[in-house]
């Protein structure tokens, strides 16, 4: 089992900037991907960035230039800067860490505020 806990979020103005922090313990042998998807009320969840082990990032075309996604792998955490915050980025942003299984966070809560 993988226990994902996550920290960072809160409230911002439009343009600011965040960063979320996503914790891994456990079986963190063997986490191959690690990402963070996002679910604002109403719509589905929707994948913001991942990253692989050892390679390249992945984003939404709706995050890319603003977003950043990097992990620590002694660590067994990944992180998302977000900067140039925009409105329609307020969700619930949730990590999801994957070995066979995929694993979930609880959520933290970002809110931007125009």
């Amino acid at each position: 089992q993988v226990q994902l806990v996550e920290s960072g979020g809160g409230l911002v103005q439009a343009g600011g900037s965040l960063r979320l922090s996503c914790a891994a313990s456990g079986s963190t042998n063997g986490l191959n991907v690690m990402a963070w998807y996002r679910q604002a009320p109403g719509k589905q969840r929707e994948l913001v960035a991942s990253v692989t082990l050892w390679g390249p990032a992945n984003y939404a075309d709706s995050v890319k230039g603003r977003f950043t996604i990097s992990r620590d792998n002694a660590k067994n955490t990944v992180y998302l800067q977000m900067n140039n915050l925009k409105p329609e980025d307020t969700a619930v942003y949730i990590c999801c860490a994957a070995t066979n299984n995929v694993y979930w966070g609880q959520g933290t809560q970002v809110t931007v505020s125009s």
